[in-house]
Formats: structure tokens, sequence, C-alpha cells
């Protein structure tokens, strides 16, 4: 009889675990944003938040966290109850390159957050003031090794991903720049468009509005293909300059959240994402949908860490 009865409660616990993930979400989930409200991880927060809604009849809200450079909302979600009521947007700045700015992070992205899925790419673009009178990359590098230290770029803050993509040109093709950080993308942008800096690479979506006027132009993008959404815009990898830089948001969950709610959640929001109605609105910033599995994430964030550990040591770049 003993025996019997173990069996029996040994079984139910095993199907406890798929039923509680087909049953997500079982009450309100809270998606952290590690920026402010009107941020691109806000938006693309706010977008899957409604479609899961929609479909699934439960409550989705967004809490904004930002702060310490997307490390406090990403703490918060390291530090929730792993049950499926926290999931969160990050990037890779808290999730990667920041393991390599901060001399201590509150969370150990290793440990402490359990990857869900990546969730869109989006480039940015080499854009230059056109007084340089360059037309390709090639033409820019040639510009920038006659004359070293004489021209300025403009990023969206120190060890930015805006920042870093800079300085890895610089070292990938031998030439020497002259940093200047701005408050944000808006205000890195404008820089250009004055000609207080002469270039910059910064996110596209910040770019194209200004892509018609004569007064600057996108000389390449960074990620590893052309985006299907500039496809006559060549890469830096085509232009001779072997350097990547994917301004990517991914969707985490606190650690030792059960695999099968894992499961759950990214299916779920895999299947929001390539939506054609999600699709379009991303489309208007300039993102393409990835939604990879749990381990390509994982690989990515770590591929990162090791594209950026040379050129930040190089630069010498720190925040404290």
């Amino acid at each position: 009889m003993k025996k019997t009865l173990a069996i029996a409660f040994a079984a139910a616990l095993f199907a406890s675990a798929p039923a509680a993930a087909q049953d997500w979400p079982t009450k309100t989930v809270k998606i952290v944003v590690p920026f402010g409200p009107g941020s691109t991880p806000d938006m693309v927060a706010r977008l899957i938040a409604d479609r899961l809604q929609q479909k699934l009849g439960q409550t989705f809200v967004i809490e904004n966290k930002p702060g310490a450079s997307g490390n406090l909302g990403t703490d918060a979600v390291a530090k929730a109850e792993p049950d499926g009521a926290t999931i969160g947007i990050s990037i890779g700045g808290p999730l990667a390159i920041n393991t390599l700015l901060f001399s201590k992070l509150p969370y150990d992205p290793a440990k402490d957050i359990a990857p869900i899925t990546q969730l869109v790419t989006q480039p940015s673009a080499l854009v230059i003031n056109t007084s340089l009178g360059v037309n390709s990359v090639p033409e820019l590098v040639a510009l920038l090794k006659r004359e070293p230290g004489k021209y300025n770029f403009g990023s969206i803050g120190n060890g930015s991903l805006s920042h870093l993509a800079m300085e890895a040109i610089a070292l990938r093709s031998g030439t020497q720049i002259v940093h200047i950080p701005y408050p944000g993308s808006p205000q890195a942008m404008t820089a250009v468009l004055r000609g207080d800096v002469q270039m910059a690479c910064l996110p596209a979506i910040s770019v194209t509005p200004h892509a018609g006027s004569d007064k600057v132009k996108i000389l390449a993008v960074s990620t590893a293909r052309r985006s299907a959404l500039l496809p006559d815009i060549p890469t830096l990898k085509e232009s001779g300059i072997d350097v990547e830089a994917d301004a990517w948001m991914g969707l985490i969950a606190p650690a030792k959240t059960p695999d099968a709610v894992i499961a759950r959640i990214h299916d779920e929001v895999v299947e929001a994402i390539k939506t054609p109605e999600v699709r379009e609105k991303l489309a208007l910033q300039v993102m393409e949908p990835i939604g990879n599995s749990p381990a390509e994430f994982r690989a990515n964030i770590n591929a990162e860490i090791v594209r950026w550990a040379p050129i930040i040591k190089a630069a010498d770049i720190r925040i404290n």
C-alpha cells in the first residue's frame, strides 16, 4: 500500500510541472524594463504585453526601472521569484558588456539570469556629416589616416554600444578618432547634423529619418548581415572593417525558473513577435524579430563578452 501511494505521489509531482507551464500565466505578469518610458526596450515590451494580454486573457504590466546602465532593472529580474510572474527585457550591456565595464555588478548574468529568447535585432548605422566629403567606409578610413586625431565621433554615453562600435572601427582600421559622449541618441544625432562631431554609429532608427538630408550620409550598418529594412546599405564587414555591433534586445527570467515555464513563455513570446502586426510595428523602428532558443541566446551573450573584451581593454574603458 505504501509503495503504491509513493508511486502515485511521485507521478503527481512529475505531472504538476508541465501542467503549471501549460497554465502560464496564472496571475498578473510583470515585465521589467531597465530603461525609461518611451525607450525602444519599453516600446518592445509594450508590444509583447499587449499581444500576450489579448491572447492569454491575463494582465501584463510594464515596470520601468532605469538606472546604472540598465543594471538596476536587470538586477530586479535576477532577484525576483522564479515563478514566471516576473520577466524582463534586457540588452547586451547589462547581460554581457557591463561585466567588463563595472568592477562589480549586483547580479551575475551567468548564474542569476535565465535567458528566454532574443527578441529583436537592431542595426546601428555609421553616419557622417557630409562636410567630410567621403562616400564610403574606405574613403573615411583614408581621411582619418591622413589626419589622425583631428575628427570627433559622438556616442550615447561612455561604454555604450555606440561608443564601443566606433572604438572598434578605429582599432580595426588603425585610425584615431576623439570620443564625445552625449546623453542619448537624439543629442548625438543632432551633433552630427550640426557638425559638432563628424560621425557616429547610432541605432538606425535615430539616423534614418535624416537620411534624405544633404547634411548627413549613412556609410554602413553594423550588423553581421545587411538589414532587410536597409538592403542598399553595406555592412562594415563588406566595407573592409571586421566589426559587428548588434543592438539586440532579449527576454529574461530569474534563474531557477522551471524549464517548462521558460519553454511556455518562449513559445508564446516568439509567436507574438512574429505576427504580421508586430513585425510591421517593429519595422517602423528598424527592428527585425529573432526568436531563438534559450541556449542560442546564452551562446550569443557569451559571444558578446568575447567580442568586446579586447576593444574595452585596448581603449581602456571603465565605468567604475
